[in-house]
């Protein structure tokens, strides 16, 4: 019977830690079917789903729905208190609002299939991540090659610049230093500072609007 259970589990939460699903095996086998070729998904209405979990059936799925478009990819899932989803997609050309609310749709419908959300009570908002969300991925800074940023090292400085490069290890930001501005005398000349800043020095990397 456990050896039923424990493979059920490994085949429907596909790809999470064996160890994690070892906590519903009494759930499971205390009042609800056991029986082998049982395909209720009930373990996924479990109320006592965590979010750790429940994170990562909702990447699983999108990454299933992102697979037909390569352009596409996922960002950050977060869930808020009230099981509220917001999922945060983005895209090499830049992400259309028609292929957002195409993912929305289809990922709200398999999660309601799937029940990964006790009694599907849960919201959900797919979008594209906007000037206040901080660059996470090295296929973000690719796209915004050329585009001015705001980077935040660990220690605390902070370097605006031009990115001018994505390495495997790290980034190239040019900074424009000395020029005319407030407490700097008219007629400064101009000098521009290259930075070379790994993934690892970065706690935060922001695009800046310049006009």
């Amino acid at each position: 019977m456990a050896d039923t259970a424990a493979a059920q589990i490994h085949q429907q939460l596909s790809g999470l830690l064996f160890l994690e699903a070892i906590q519903y095996f009494p759930y499971l086998c205390s009042g609800i079917s056991c029986k082998e070729g049982n395909e209720d998904r009930s373990l996924l209405l479990l109320p006592t789903m965590n979010t750790a979990i429940q994170t990562k059936l909702v990447e699983q799925t999108l990454t299933d729905l992102l697979a037909e478009d390569p352009g596409y990819f996922l960002v950050e899932i977060k869930i808020a208190p009230g099981n509220h989803v917001k999922v945060y997609v983005d895209a090499d050309q830049g992400a259309s609002i028609d292929r957002l609310v195409h993912y929305n749709r289809a990922l709200y419908r398999r999660l309601e299939e799937d029940g990964v959300f006790p009694g599907n009570d849960f919201s959900l908002e797919v979008s594209s991540p906007g000037l206040e969300e901080p660059l996470k991925l090295q296929r973000q800074y690719v796209k915004n090659i050329g585009r001015y940023v705001e980077v935040t090292r660990t220690d605390g400085v902070k370097n605006e610049g031009k990115l001018l490069a994505v390495q495997p290890d790290g980034i190239v930001v040019e900074e424009e230093k000395g020029k005319t501005g407030q407490g700097k005398p008219k007629g400064g000349k101009k000098e521009l500072v290259q930075h070379e800043i790994s993934f690892d020095n970065i706690k935060t990397t922001k695009i800046q609007v310049k006009f």
